[in-house]
């Protein structure tokens, strides 16, 4: 087993696998994503790649030593060296008077080209091994599924040389603690199962090294096809069965029901309230990286219960680096606070009927003002007074035939004091959760703010990323919800100061919530059109390439 190194940044493990050095040969940002920082994320290729190998992934058979007269056939045969630094699985070794041959399964057909450099590479990593070993190792086979044909590659002085040479190089590109810059306009990058991670076109476009008359590619789908599953009745339990989702419950009348749900469909599973869930279910689900969120019957944003947590180490010493630095803190926070104010002045002008000129010209002020902000505590009082403008008006942007019933006095929480507060927080909710997931999957730590400062059991990170948002969706999804009839007065429960929404309610409002986050509006600065939950993705992924020196600012969201 490799001890692992560290080098300043993260800590790489010592072994070179013969994999990453295919990626290095195909594409050296993919290998430092991988292998510095394990990213990793599944795609129909890699899927039909996993079928390929599916009758070699599985150790089996015995490699004859050298000299032994045999020819037998072994199966997944893990070799390393500590002196050449490699380790590799090799899907197949057949031995022959101590003559080895490794062969390597590919999906697909035969290049009309030949064996394309990567494949090559790996292919010789694997007869170094075996020569390591003590076996004659003069050529390889690569083994094209579709066409069912091998190809001989022959394992010469130039092809060791040229695997050497990357040997060296990929270890000095992992030590070096700095990612190489996406490829530009290239042609593997559609393919690839990390250019959602990765933003080859995104990054380029904001770092100013794309053409000019170039437009950022849209490399990933508009949306995804697994949704949120919400369980808001209460006493419900939630179980498994093979690979779906089981909810036991009763409805109205209390006859018993049952609701399943396929794992593939599920991005994340949301329970509110008094709402049980087994111990086979959430093993399922860490298992499948599902993350599953709690709400309080009230709407609070309770926890997340996740799996074992990202590799990437990398992202968040950058982010604790940042995080402690104020002057970087601030440059982020300014920006997070400029969006969000110039997305409430853009929702106002859209909605009200006839918003005030004096509260447009002090949010275009405050907005202004907060890009120059000296302090946190500065930019705090910008936002408050930009936010008491906006509240102020925000009862001209409602609609509702029972206006007594949604009249709002300005923002309250903890509790809210009537229908409209009650469902902003718990919109808000719905939101930070929604942020606070895609932090995870992209590997920062949620509880780690710029803006909004460390304080227990505050996702601080969530926050942050949510201010941008809160009013061209959160705020949105309640207006719409509201003007449309969706929600009515006898949604809410109202005791003394406190008002809460009904499960009724809820699943009203949580349906108004998922049509928005699932809109596809075109992005005001990349130019392709993808979903706002999707969006929440590039933004998140998009700090993280600042975090890490690749973009020189953070861009925030900001509607036209």
């Amino acid at each position: 087993m490799s001890t692992p190194k560290d080098t300043g940044h993260g800590v790489v493990p010592e072994l070179l696998p013969a994999r990453m050095l295919n990626e290095f040969a195909y594409c050296q940002r993919l290998f430092y994503l991988e292998w510095v920082q394990s990213e990793f994320a599944a795609s129909g290729d890699t899927a039909e790649g996993t079928w390929a190998h599916r009758n070699v992934d599985h150790p089996g058979g015995a490699i004859a030593s050298p000299g032994e007269d045999d020819s037998p056939r072994a199966r997944a045969v893990r070799l390393a060296s500590e002196r050449l630094g490699l380790v590799a699985v090799i899907d197949l070794v057949e031995t022959d008077d101590g003559k080895a041959t490794p062969v390597d399964f590919k999906r697909g057909k035969v290049p009309e080209t030949g064996v394309w450099e990567p494949e090559r590479v790996q292919l010789c990593v694997h007869a170094l091994l075996l020569r390591e070993h003590g076996y004659r190792c003069d050529e390889g086979m690569i083994y094209f599924v579709e066409s069912r044909r091998r190809v001989a590659v022959p394992i010469d002085d130039e092809l060791i040389r040229h695997t050497t040479l990357l040997m060296e190089q990929a270890r000095a590109l992992a030590a070096s603690g700095t990612i190489p810059p996406p490829l530009i306009d290239s042609p593997k990058c559609p393919r690839c199962s990390l250019v959602g991670i990765c933003l080859p076109d995104e990054v380029n476009e904001l770092a100013h090294r794309a053409p000019p008359e170039s437009e950022p590619r849209r490399l990933t789908p508009a949306r995804d096809d697994a949704k949120p599953f919400h369980v808001v009745e209460q006493g419900a339990r939630v179980g498994k069965s093979g690979e779906r989702l089981v909810v036991e419950g009763l409805d109205k009348d209390g006859v018993r029901k049952k609701v399943e749900a396929r794992l593939l469909d599920v991005s994340q599973l949301c329970l509110v309230g008094n709402v049980q869930i087994s111990a086979q279910a959430l093993r399922l689900l860490a298992r499948e990286s599902i993350p599953v969120c709690h709400f309080s019957y009230g709407g609070w944003f309770d926890a997340v219960t996740v799996g074992m947590g990202h590799k990437n180490v990398e992202l968040r010493i950058a982010q604790f680096r940042a995080a402690q630095d104020p002057e970087a803190s601030l440059r982020i926070a300014r920006r997070i606070v400029e969006a969000k104010i110039r997305n409430q002045r853009t929702l106002l002008r859209r909605n009200h009927a006839a918003a005030p000129d004096t509260a447009l010209r002090d949010m275009t002020r405050l907005a202004a003002s907060a890009c120059r902000a000296s302090a946190l505590e500065t930019l705090l009082g910008y936002e408050g007074a930009a936010a008491r403008a906006y509240f102020g008006q925000f009862g001209g942007m409602l609609k509702s035939d029972e206006p007594a019933d949604f009249h709002l006095d300005g923002r309250n929480r903890r509790p809210p004091r009537d229908p409209v507060n009650a469902m902003l927080s718990f919109v808000y909710a719905l939101l930070v959760k929604d942020l606070h997931v895609q932090i995870l999957s992209v590997g920062l730590d949620p509880m780690l703010g710029f803006y909004h400062q460390p304080r227990y059991g505050r996702p601080a990170l969530a926050l942050d990323l949510a201010e941008e948002f809160r009013p061209i969706v959160a705020d949105s999804v309640v207006i719409s919800a509201i003007n449309n009839g969706e929600v009515r007065a006898t949604d809410f429960v109202i005791r003394g100061d406190a008002a809460t929404l009904t499960d009724r309610g809820r699943r009203q409002v949580i349906a108004a919530y998922e049509r928005r986050v699932e809109m596809e509006i075109r992005h005001p600065r990349l130019g392709y059109s993808v979903t706002y939950r999707r969006i929440f993705e590039v933004q998140t992924r998009l700090l993280s390439r600042h975090l890490l020196g690749e973009l020189a600012a953070y861009y925030p969201f900001r509607t036209r």
